[in-house]
């Protein structure tokens, strides 16, 4: 696989100049540029630049508004709907969460479900934004049908991730982020970019069975057998059914349909840890968590225990110093006139 390593600035550049040119407002090119680079920053590369050609086709072919009127209804001192009017869901989700957290500062807790939106990228970011905040962050949204239930050999729910987020004091913030899927179909598509044949658990073929080729994957596994499935469901009725969205089998697919807006819902939660403990404590608390986890011993095979989202955070802090690795292949659209 060929890589080509790109700053940061550059690379967040082209991002914003590709969605502007396909008619999307500079300022929400500058938030999805943001969101996708955090994802390659962190080494996750299947919700990172190159997802920018696909929402490229989406726009051109009128399947994402490039100018939308967001909307926002309080529906408790706590609650709020989020009307995205079929704009890019990074931007609908940047600013769900935002309104989150607003809630959460004066009421203790905030919680946003975000309609009309599409595809929002890591669900990472938006934990973060909580997290950055002194506040508990949860996100999690629904996608096509590409995941096969416990038992089943054909797909019903999507990927459906979902993500934390819990600050610290001192260590930065313990952030999961995961797919309850075995992994993210993004994955997948990287590894048939990169010609990488796939472990046997990540998906199966036509005829549900397991398969190691990238390009024969017809449905994702969940992780955990039936524990990932029911977080696949939990995470679809809270996204989907709880907000007034399509869910399972009738959300309108992301690859195909280029010209369909996709109406997805995403659901935020920010919790400020005031309402239950003393802030000071709470973060403090945090710390010692963190570092008592890193002074238990190794196991065989391992240099230190590390908390959920360490490894992308060290990986991220390497990437800013020395550059972006992308894919020749997505380099080159990037840059094409």
């Amino acid at each position: 696989m060929i890589e080509t390593t790109v700053s940061l600035e550059e690379l967040t550049e082209l991002v914003v100049k590709k969605l502007t040119e396909a008619g999307l407002n500079e300022e929400h090119a500058e938030v999805v540029a943001d969101v996708l680079v955090h994802a390659d920053l962190r080494g996750v590369s299947s919700h990172g630049v190159l997802r920018t050609e696909h929402y490229v086709k989406r726009l051109t072919n009128g399947g994402l508004n490039p100018d939308p009127q967001f909307s926002v209804k309080e529906t408790g001192p706590c609650s709020a709907i989020f009307d995205g009017n079929d704009g890019m869901g990074h931007v609908i989700s940047k600013e769900a969460m935002e309104y989150a957290i607003q809630l959460a500062e004066k009421n203790g807790i905030g919680m946003v479900a975000a309609i009309n939106s599409s595809h929002c990228g890591a669900l990472s970011y938006f934990v973060q934004q909580a997290a950055d905040k002194n506040m508990i962050g949860m996100a999690m949204t629904h996608t096509d049908k590409i995941v096969v239930p416990f038992g089943g050999a054909k797909p019903y729910f999507g990927t459906n991730p979902i993500a934390f987020g819990f600050p610290a004091k001192e260590n930065k913030p313990v952030i999961l982020d995961m797919a309850t899927s075995n992994v993210a179909f993004g994955k997948v598509l990287h590894a048939r970019e990169a010609g990488h044949s796939i472990p046997a658990d990540w998906g199966v073929d036509e005829n549900g069975r397991p398969t190691t080729d990238a390009d024969n994957v017809s449905a994702l596994l969940p992780f955990a057998g039936p524990k990932g499935y029911g977080l696949a469901m939990v995470v679809d009725i809270l996204s989907g059914i709880l907000t007034g969205s399509a869910f399972g089998p009738h959300i309108t697919a992301m690859y195909g349909d280029y010209n369909k807006k996709r109406h997805l819902g995403h659901f935020f939660c920010a919790i400020n840890p005031k309402v239950f403990t003393d802030v000071t404590g709470f973060l403090t608390n945090m710390d010692q968590m963190i570092n008592e986890l890193h002074d238990i011993t190794p196991a065989a095979g391992f240099d230190k225990v590390m908390v959920p989202g360490e490894p992308e955070q060290i990986r991220e802090n390497t990437r800013r110093k020395e550059g972006i690795p992308v894919t020749d292949s997505v380099y080159q659209y990037l840059i094409q006139k």
